[in-house]
């Protein structure tokens, strides 16, 4: 058998916004490119997707574009929604997004894992990883508190 790692990180945000204005905003695959600097299409449904929906998405690497196909696994409006999807560079994917009323907003939680790559990450793919969701977090906050 092979040898893989775990990984997981997560990030979060405040947002003073709506829960469910959050939530509608981040499950709506449509909506990633706006905030995912690595999403580039959406094949699905322009509306937020709830459990056993489908998706594909186009996502840009260093390696050059592959499509991740997507299914929803959890969807708990307005608070929980998990996505899962694979790649063989990466193995499985889980996308976990939270919300929780803190004060006048939501704690918006990104939780990002891969439960069995084949290599684990550098502290420079950490990084970038941390990087890339704090420009994430901030789009979606921008974005969702100007609808609001």
């Amino acid at each position: 058998m092979t040898e893989t790692f775990a990984f997981e990180r997560a990030h979060e945000i405040i947002i003073d916004a709506p829960a469910a204005a959050i939530f509608d905003y981040v499950t709506n695959p449509q909506t990633w490119p706006q905030w995912i600097a690595a999403s580039h299409q959406i094949d699905s449904a322009d509306k937020p997707l709830t459990t056993e929906d489908t998706f594909s998405e186009t996502w840009a690497t260093r390696k050059g574009e592959v499509t991740l196909n997507w299914v929803i696994t959890t969807c708990e409006r307005p608070t929980c929604w998990v996505g899962e999807t694979g790649a063989a560079f990466l193995g499985p994917i889980i996308v976990r997004y939270d919300l929780e009323a803190v004060g006048d907003g939501q704690r918006f939680t990104r939780t990002v894992s891969n439960p069995a790559r084949p290599k684990p990450p550098t502290p420079e793919m950490i990084a970038a990883v941390d990087a890339e969701a704090a420009t994430a977090l901030a789009n979606i906050k921008r974005n969702v508190e100007a609808q609001t």
